[in-house]
């Protein structure tokens, strides 16, 4: 499908410019977004770009009362050299093709995926940050738009495509965390929705998230749905820990995000000498281990923060330290090798990186 291209009033240079001195994170967006539309007789119709702006949607839309929404993260980074690439986008399409299965959604395809994608970035690289430390945030989302107040799925949707330059998604930058680990809260449950990137998880995770940050902590580590033992994940982001040589984290067993940055860590650990393990990891033994020492480093890992250290976990009302409370060597290697790539600064043996064309010219 050719994806036709409207006009746009463009933000001023200057004004860009100024706009991504101190983005933060997903506040400032660009002046185009993606969009195309699905209905049984056409599939997937007419993709465009359009000038960013508000959707409408009928007060009955699906999505707005049954909540059959999917969307994911990835971004796109600048390089010395005047390219542009995208970190591993097949691996979000994927994803998000699992996701729109698990909720009835139509898979929107790896041709139509990366096209729109490389589109759209290519007509804003402008607003791509330059500076080597902040990128352009891709926010793709699907919707159901059909108008009707029965719980079924929709039988249309709208594929829609958001990007504006982000900096670090925690304002504290690359600084250890404090985490918060209680009994009283889930985030999903085996045989849930827990592995599909949906709004309904994150919902789940506003509550306690709250809760955490008035104890003075940056995110809820959440526990298993049954036994309220063992760890699975941030609200937004996957959990490691490093025992002794050992990279190990929770298996992926339908009530976690396969994260493409917890992907992409595993595979640098082994090519760096590390012991890789997927297995259930108890709070017991994060709190021994953190006593003993055996417990080295402990992190979060997503597409946002990238890697971020747990310098200590509240359980509860006990304070557990890890390692000396500060930012581990192995989450320094991590954080800097996996940049270095995605920036172009360090060798990428592993083909994650996808140059963007130069091709569209608005």
């Amino acid at each position: 499908m050719e994806i036709k291209i409207h006009p746009v009033s463009e933000t001023p240079r200057a004004e860009i410019e100024e706009k991504k001195k101190d983005p933060g994170f997903g506040r400032v967006f660009s002046d185009r977004m993606f969009r195309c539309r699905w209905s049984e007789e056409k599939g997937w119709h007419d993709p465009e770009i359009v000038p960013y702006g508000p959707i409408t949607l009928d007060p009955a839309a699906n999505v707005l009362h049954y909540g059959q929404e999917v969307f994911e993260g990835l971004k796109a980074y600048a390089w010395e050299d005047g390219r542009v690439a995208l970190f591993r986008p097949e691996k979000n399409g994927e994803r998000i093709d699992n996701s729109a299965r698990r909720l009835c959604i139509p898979p929107v395809g790896p041709e139509l995926w990366l096209e729109a994608i490389e589109t759209l970035v290519d007509l804003e690289r402008a607003w791509i940050p330059a500076d080597g430390k902040g990128s352009l945030y891709i926010r793709p989302t699907i919707i159901g738009d059909e108008p009707g107040l029965g719980v079924s799925a929709s039988n249309s949707y709208l594929f829609y495509i958001i990007v504006g330059p982000a900096g670090p998604y925690f304002p504290s930058g690359f600084k250890p965390v404090k985490i918060y680990i209680q009994k009283k809260y889930v985030r999903a449950a085996v045989g849930g929705i827990g592995f599909a990137k949906t709004s309904g998880n994150y919902a789940a995770s506003l509550l306690p998230g709250k809760i955490a940050k008035e104890k003075g902590c940056a995110q809820v580590l959440y526990l298993d749905a049954r036994e309220f033992k063992h760890i699975e994940e941030l609200g937004g982001m996957n959990v490691m820990c490093l025992f002794g040589n050992t990279l190990t984290t929770p298996p992926l067993d339908g009530s976690i995000l396969p994260g493409v940055t917890r992907d992409s860590i595993m595979t640098l650990a082994r090519d760096m000498g590390y012991e890789v393990e997927e297995r259930s990891i108890s709070v017991d033994e994060i709190r021994a281990g953190a006593r003993t020492g055996e417990l080295k480093e402990m992190f979060a890992v997503g597409t946002a923060a990238v890697v971020t250290s747990i310098g200590t976990l509240l359980i509860e009302d006990e304070d557990v330290v890890i390692g000396d409370g500060g930012v581990g060597d192995a989450a320094r290697s991590f954080y800097d090798r996996l940049t270095g790539i995605q920036f172009g600064r360090l060798p990428d043996p592993f083909g994650w990186t996808r140059i963007v064309p130069e091709k569209r010219k608005g």
